[in-house]
């Protein structure tokens, strides 16, 4: 990535912290800081809207849904303090993305290698479910951080929310979007412009606690964007 486009990477992740556009989303960050629960109380709560994270000349892209309360909404750095983020992180560390398998606080040492991880709506909505308004809000920061992201070959998509975000991205930048339109599914393949989309079920915990989601799937998916790799 070229000097500029860090510099502009780094500009639009300020502009994502500043973020106000979607009022129910706004009251209810700050709400779950206000009043966290009581582990987490005494904690300084990020309590803002949470930019992408990673390599800036990453090959492969990780996109979520949102952040969670009080995981990166706690912590501001995406993944980071829940037990989705616990998963996803260890996951990167097994397939050589990631220098370690914790993500605990945004200044923890974490490191990515070749990837990138960013998310479809930026701050912490209500029962995970953002408003379809408030998923067009926020995806005008998921294009520009793919236009920046310039070497990125491949878009690992957690969830089907994430994949609807990523292809409604893709097609607001000039991307081709295949007809039918790809459907969503745990190892589903597409071709969109210039990336790969590999879908992946999202690491919740009602995904791994159940067995839907295991540790070998999540590293197959994985390791097949590394093998996409030119």
């Amino acid at each position: 990535m070229s000097s500029e486009d860090r510099s502009a990477l780094a500009a639009l992740a300020e502009e994502i912290h500043r973020c106000r556009l979607c009022p129910r989303l706004v009251e209810w960050r700050e709400a779950q800081a206000a009043n966290p629960p009581r582990r987490y109380r005494g904690q300084d709560y990020w309590a803002r809207p949470i930019s992408g994270f990673g390599d800036p000349d990453a090959r492969v892209a990780i996109v979520g849904l949102a952040p969670a309360a009080h995981g990166a909404n706690r912590t501001g750095r995406i993944f980071t303090g829940d037990r989705s983020g616990d998963w996803l992180y260890a996951a990167l560390h097994r397939t050589g993305f990631a220098n370690q398998p914790t993500s605990e606080w945004r200044d923890d040492g974490l490191q990515l290698r070749d990837a990138y991880v960013t998310a479809t709506v930026r701050c912490a909505p209500p029962a995970n479910k953002p408003t379809p308004e408030e998923r067009d809000n926020c995806l005008p920061y998921l294009q520009r951080e793919l236009e920046l992201l310039e070497r990125v070959q491949v878009l690992v998509v957690l969830g089907y929310f994430a994949w609807d975000g990523a292809l409604r991205a893709a097609r607001a930048i000039g991307a081709e979007v295949p007809r039918p339109r790809p459907k969503f599914g745990h190892g589903a393949e597409a071709r969109i412009g210039p990336w790969r989309l590999l879908g992946c079920y999202h690491p919740s915990q009602q995904n791994t606690f159940t067995g839907r989601l295991t540790v070998g799937m999540t590293d197959a998916v994985l390791e097949r964007a590394r093998a996409l790799l030119v």
